[in-house]
């Protein structure tokens, strides 16, 4: 599981200039802190929509949603990647076939692999392009927002752990699998068993700490520094992704307990506190 996160951050940060250089941002200003507040609005708006459709029974307008958004987050992730190398119109040529064939295939055959491939790419598409869009400022008040937020649901109202188990049988990439066992088929499972055969991990808790790692690459002032393939990254990001693992790792063993766990609590604030670790290092402010 842990590797699953650690993919999704390297990805989202090679990402991050691709993404940059189009211009595919969520929002025109990554300074205004009222961008956290559509964020918090829409993810509101969103979750009421989603149990009220599992309680009307009609979870196919969800899967219908998910599906469309899959798509859509698949061809921003691929036009920039082959707009390092392709011209506009070959690259939307091949950015159509390739999102709209791989939501295709999710939908026929939503085995934990395919689950995982595209999990990771949307995942660290909406990342990226999160990242790049919120200043670090915003980018720290909607972490500390979220996990405020993850907590009440998972421990209070407990509507976040209604909201997993009524999607969950959508098998659509929501969650990252990872198999107990090799010959494990994602297609039969049944969800019903108190000992699972395979680790879960909700997709937003594999985006949510990696926005801060991006952020931190595009708009902190530290010293950069270019890695093959990565591109650009910095101590503050750096940092970042250690104390994302630190607050994992705390998290894990919180989960081998058998209970749901809130986990933006603990990879929200291990990635905070890592980023303002490496931002002193990099003798930089924080903020």
């Amino acid at each position: 599981m842990a590797f699953m996160l650690l993919v999704v951050q390297l990805a989202a940060i090679a990402l991050s200039e691709p993404l940059n250089d189009n211009d595919f941002k969520a929002f025109s200003d990554p300074e205004a802190t009222s961008n956290v507040v559509y964020w918090l609005i829409i993810i509101l708006v969103f979750t009421a929509f989603i149990l009220l459709v599992v309680k009307w029974n009609k979870k196919w307008l969800i899967q219908a949603f998910i599906l469309v958004s899959i798509a859509w987050t698949l061809a921003y992730v691929f036009y920039a990647v082959f707009s390092l190398f392709l011209p506009p119109f070959p690259n939307t040529a091949l950015t159509l076939i390739l999102s709209i064939a791989m939501t295709v295939i999710l939908y026929k055959f939503p085995e934990w692999y395919v689950i995982d491939l595209v999990g990771v790419l949307i995942g660290a598409g909406a990342a990226s392009i999160f990242g790049i869009s919120l200043a670090i400022i915003p980018a720290l008040l909607l972490l500390i927002l979220l996990a405020v937020y993850d907590y009440i649901a998972v421990y209070r109202t407990k509507h976040m752990i209604a909201l997993a188990e009524g999607v969950m049988e959508l098998r659509l990439p929501i969650l990252l699998v990872v198999p107990k066992r090799w010959n494990y088929s994602f297609l039969t499972e049944t969800f019903d068993k108190e000992e699972r055969e395979a680790f879960f991990m909700g997709l937003g808790d594999a985006v949510m700490p990696t926005i801060l790692v991006v952020s931190a690459i595009t708009f902190s002032s530290a010293a950069q520094y270019t890695l093959p393939i990565l591109g650009a990254i910095n101590m503050p990001a750096i940092g970042a992704i250690i104390g994302t693992f630190v607050g994992f790792s705390v998290l894990m063993g919180f989960v081998m307990k058998g209970n749901p766990q809130a986990g933006l609590p603990f990879l929200n604030g291990g990635v905070i506190l890592g980023y303002v670790v490496g931002s002193l290092a990099a003798g930089v402010s924080p903020v």
